[in-house]
């Protein structure tokens, strides 16, 4: 997949000089990854070297609309790769860390030197591989839909506690204890310390608008 139309063009040209035998394989979709919703047949991996500026809504984009995709290996900006691989508790855990843990398992695979690029680039690169994992909820779009709402909420303001970070969403901070409360988690804590399955909990006990 490649949005520039002239590189998109010279793609086949480059695979042909480079590695002929192989070049029938290669198809190239001109379009932006973050419209792409079909493609047949359907892909099972993913190898990118994605947008620094929109990585994350691209690779959460196709994880959304591949559930055929089970592992891949991504190349973006360093600390980018850092947030989507943190765990619960880190300096870098946030909104992509809890995201893309609803589809699969990521860890840093490998970092990519800035000499490898002309021009170089004045940012570090790093490879983030993953692999599609499987839990109850996974094909429940009602339930991620609003597991999300509530992971952006909660991080919108991550050092409040949650009664209050997540009370202007739920109505008020009395009523987020309560369901807080209700799922097992701690209405002082913060959003950083929970894992998927705690906002999953805490997603169950509401309804979003249609």
């Amino acid at each position: 997949v490649e949005i520039d139309k002239r590189l998109a063009e010279q793609l086949p040209k480059t695979m042909d000089a480079h590695l002929p035998e192989r070049a029938s394989n290669l198809h190239v979709i001109n379009k932006d990854a973050l419209t792409i919703t079909e493609i047949h047949p359907t892909p099972t991996a993913l190898v990118a070297n994605l947008p620094y500026n929109v990585s994350v809504p691209v690779l959460l984009h196709l994880l959304e609309y591949f559930p055929t995709i089970t592992r891949g290996i991504v190349m973006v900006q360093a600390e980018v790769a850092q947030r989507l691989a943190a765990q619960p508790g880190s300096k870098s855990y946030g909104i992509p860390s809890v995201k893309l843990k609803w589809w699969a398992d990521s860890q840093i695979a490998s970092a990519i030197s800035r000499e490898v690029f002309w021009p170089a680039p004045r940012v570090d690169s790093l490879l983030l591989s993953f692999v599609h994992h499987h839990h109850s909820d996974l094909h429940n779009e009602s339930l991620r839909k609003r597991t999300f709402a509530i992971i952006d909420s909660a991080f919108a303001q991550r050092r409040k506690m949650l009664r209050s970070s997540l009370g202007t969403f739920l109505g008020s901070s009395e009523r987020a204890s309560e369901l807080l409360i209700a799922a097992g988690v701690d209405p002082t804590n913060r959003a950083e310390n929970l894992r998927l399955e705690d906002f999953i909990a805490i997603a169950r006990g509401i309804s979003l608008p249609s």
